[in-house]
């Protein structure tokens, strides 16, 4: 597995790429759409089945970390977020509230395989998960409306569908699997998702720029246009969890489940609020494409920046 984890970056690098090829394919690309759920499902099973779901509960107990974790996610990262959109996407209204759809929904999905790569705790970052969903279909309609006086409604039957899909599905699945299979074959199973975390995660990446590759092409100014304030966002919020943790004092672990919590963004499932819930705005859903273009390296490179700066943390 060692020389995987060297290769991570190559092989998302090489989803995407491939995707965006492959989105020429009528055939691929006219299916492929439907194959992003399934493989977040599959690379959920894996992570779902290492996690002690026992000891979930205690991570609720960690109140500093819930609050830090929220207030920077649905205060500042909203605030921030427009700010930045206002600045760079002035005039640009469809590519200013993708930007913002993809800003103001933390991720639900892959920001545990990066919390993973970082040897943060996953048990703690999957604690946080139940709430950011809550409150990202609560706040997300809320501040549209706030920010852009939009009569557009979000279409909740769609967003919750994604959610039994990508969330309750994988995190059953992985419950009876545990419970049923004896110690030996669910070693097994466990072990072997566990090594296939990866290629799900890249048939995912593969997915998704498949099926929108054409719309991206067909509106590269917008790529140029929203990479500089995302990659702001990006900075800008590294070093505020860096901040904000030595501050708390929290442990290394906490750090990290503080950071990709709070970096991640949630591209697939804001595309699919998108995609239903503005039909005939094709800008708002490329804001979405190109976020994981962006994100993904991102997420790795800090995943190697949170090691380290691993030296400044002292284990309690």
């Amino acid at each position: 597995m060692e020389l995987i984890e060297k290769l991570e970056p190559i092989i998302i690098f090489t989803a995407i790429i491939i995707g965006l090829i492959s989105s020429n394919i009528h055939l691929i690309s006219h299916y492929s759409e439907n194959l992003i759920n399934i493989f977040l499902c599959l690379m959920l099973l894996g992570l779902f089945l290492e996690i002690p779901i026992n000891n979930i509960k205690d991570s609720f107990k960690n109140v500093k970390f819930t609050t830090a974790s929220l207030i920077i996610n649905f205060l500042w990262t909203p605030l921030f977020g427009y700010f930045l959109g206002s600045l760079f996407l002035n005039g640009n209204v469809d590519v200013l509230i993708g930007f913002f759809m993809l800003i103001l929904t933390p991720c639900t999905d892959w920001y545990l395989v990066f919390t993973k790569m970082a040897k943060g705790d996953l048990t703690l970052s999957l604690s946080i998960l139940p709430i950011n969903l809550v409150l990202q279909i609560i706040l997300l309609p809320v501040y549209l409306l706030i920010f852009f006086s939009s009569g557009n409604t979000i279409e909740y039957a769609q967003l919750l569908y994604s959610l039994l899909i990508v969330i309750v599905i994988p995190f059953t699945v992985a419950q009876i699997i545990k419970f049923f299979f004896n110690k030996d074959l669910k070693e097994k199973v466990t072990e072997l998702f566990s090594d296939l975390e990866i290629w799900f995660l890249a048939l995912a990446i593969f997915c998704i720029f498949a099926s929108q590759g054409d719309l991206l092409f067909a509106n590269l100014d917008s790529v140029i246009t929203i990479f500089i304030p995302l990659i702001i966002f990006f900075i800008i919020n590294v070093f505020i969890d860096l901040i904000v943790s030595k501050k708390i004092d929290f442990t290394y672990p906490e750090y990290v489940s503080l950071t990709m919590t709070t970096l991640a963004r949630n591209s697939p499932l804001a595309l699919a609020i998108a995609i239903n819930s503005f039909p005939g705005h094709e800008l708002i859903s490329i804001a979405l494409v190109i976020g994981p273009l962006i994100e993904l390296p991102v997420l790795y490179i800090v995943s190697k920046f949170c090691i380290w700066v691993k030296n400044l943390y002292t284990e309690k």
